[in-house]
């Protein structure tokens, strides 16, 4: 792999770019110069490899600033002039949400273009956090776009003055969590699962139309609603579920379609 990193450019490139650009009539800017020293530097790197024997095939190339708008512009600017496979990512993207929201920028932003070949996501870990977080965040982006299915995908609305958000939250929560503890299993059960797509609204206003877009959703009612949740499956209403413990009730419905719909059929 050629890594290019804005940390660790290379400044004589950089420099020979700025003599270069002190002479022109119409001058680029340092933010200009700074990408275009990137692409120039991953260039003349592949050119090398190729000249002492490395074929295109086996060169991937990175590169990777800390800011969203140099990073994507230098991908672009790359994929313009060379065919080589690309590895995306920020580099010192931060940690905690802002790593996750400016990695996510960047990528998303350059694989909805077509552009990239592998991804890395940054995060700069709390304390005892596990680095798995960071293939969690890379496999999300991947299932945002459509590239790649990994689990079954739970639509949630954000909650507003019109959800009763204690039982909303919690059929949220304990879907999300039945899904992570059966997913190793529903792999090998159930081939396909992961392109399910579940629906967990809080209201009426938008909860039975995002419901009937789902392979399984349920509206809960939301405040001053009356005290019952329709059940929708493959877009028709399929039952209404009310009284209490309706997590556990909405879960048994989930593990009936899930069974019914990818279950292996007999030969």
């Amino acid at each position: 792999r050629i890594g290019v990193n804005s940390g660790s450019l290379d400044d004589e490139l950089l420099a020979e770019l700025m003599e270069k650009n002190s002479n022109q009539k119409k001058r680029r800017s340092e933010q200009e110069l700074f990408r275009e020293a990137m692409v120039e530097s991953a260039l003349r790197s592949c050119a090398f490899a190729e000249k002492i024997g490395l074929g295109k095939d086996r060169i991937i190339v990175s590169l990777k600033t800390s800011n969203v708008a140099d990073t994507v512009a230098c991908y672009q600017a790359f994929r313009r002039r060379s065919n080589i496979a690309l590895h995306l990512g920020i580099t010192e993207s931060g940690s905690g949400d802002q790593g996750i929201v400016f990695s996510s920028a960047a990528l998303c932003l350059l694989l909805h273009e077509g552009i990239g070949d592998t991804i890395r996501v940054s995060i700069t870990p709390r304390k005892n956090e596990s680095r798995t977080k960071e293939v969690d965040i890379a496999k999300l982006i991947l299932q945002s776009l459509g590239i790649r299915q990994f689990s079954p995908l739970v639509t949630s609305c954000p909650g507003c003055g019109r959800t009763d958000s204690l039982v909303y939250l919690d059929l949220a929560e304990k879907v999300n969590h039945h899904i992570r503890l059966k997913m190793s299993a529903w792999k090998t059960e159930y081939p396909g699962v992961e392109n399910l797509k579940i629906a967990i609204m809080g209201c009426v206003v938008n909860g039975p139309g995002e419901s009937k877009h789902a392979d399984i959703g349920i509206s809960l009612p939301g405040v001053q609603e009356p005290s019952s949740a329709p059940v929708f499956i493959d877009g028709k209403l399929f039952q209404t579920l009310s009284g209490g413990d309706l997590p556990k009730k909405f879960l048994i419905l989930l593990e009936d379609y899930v069974r019914r719909r990818f279950g292996q059929k007999d030969s």
